[in-house]
């Protein structure tokens, strides 16, 4: 249970940028399907897994932008 906010935030792993979505209220199907979604918009790989849904890459701004037109309380967090 969170605070209704969902968090984009950019991490490093292995030198290579991964851009993490936390705080979805969803359940793990929905999860997937949001994930391949975006992983769609962006044009790259990447994973739902734990709650969270990681894309390759820096795509921050697209993937807030797809949010909110979803719906979603969006905000950047992290560098």
């Amino acid at each position: 249970a969170g605070d209704g906010v969902v968090r984009v935030r950019r991490e490093v792993r292995n030198g290579k940028p991964v851009t993490v979505v936390l705080g979805l209220p969803l359940r793990a199907d929905e999860l997937q399907s949001l994930a391949s979604t975006l992983k769609q918009s962006c044009g790259t790989g990447g994973t739902a897994k734990d709650g969270t849904i990681e894309i390759q890459g820096d795509h921050r701004e697209r993937i807030v932008a797809a949010l909110k037109k979803s719906g979603y309380d969006v905000k950047l967090a992290g560098g």
